[in-house]
């Protein structure tokens, strides 16, 4: 079965943006790059709800790799013309719970809040890996959605990584 991994920067108050889409807080780094291409070199598919989609067609530069799948999941597109990329209209988890059960490498799902939330209350998700900046935003996107059930981690990392960050990596205590 495959692993369905929600990775995400966040703030040190739990934010993965500003109130409007800010990512200006975000520090790169060489160790950043390192753990981003270990992780990247596994995964062939990809989940993001309409809103991480709006934001992140909107970004240039972006390459698509065309080994990596796209799924975005939204009720109110009506389509979406990008190679790679398809819209998902039926409901969350039991595509997820399909896609997981294919042959293939490692799912990541990116975003937050409401997508990912529906996912964990599923029990969709198998780990969580988390890039902690040293900055509280006071406000903006939350990593998680406010309400949902309880989902226990357990730590399988811990380290810093430059720029005061820690990376915080959990696996779902089924």
């Amino acid at each position: 079965m495959r692993t369905v991994t929600y990775g995400a920067a966040v703030s040190l108050d739990g934010f993965i943006a500003g109130p409007n889409g800010e990512i200006d807080w975000l520090r790169w780094s060489d160790d950043v790059d390192e753990v981003m291409r270990a992780f990247w070199k596994d995964v062939d598919a990809v989940l993001m709800g309409r809103k991480t989609w709006d934001f992140a067609a909107t970004q240039s530069g972006e390459k698509h790799s065309s080994r990596v799948r796209t799924y975005v999941f939204s009720r109110t597109l009506s389509a979406i013309d990008a190679r790679g990329v398809t819209l998902v209209r039926d409901d969350a988890a039991d595509f997820v719970r399909r896609l997981k059960s294919e042959p293939g490498g490692r799912i990541c799902l990116m975003g937050g809040g409401e997508f990912a939330r529906s996912l964990f209350d599923a029990g969709l998700v198998d780990e969580v890996r988390l890039n902690i900046h040293p900055v509280l935003l006071g406000e903006g996107i939350p990593t998680f959605g406010d309400r949902g059930t309880r989902v226990p981690l357990e730590l399988t990392e811990c380290r810093t990584i430059h720029g005061g960050c820690v990376l915080a990596s959990y696996r779902a205590a089924r």
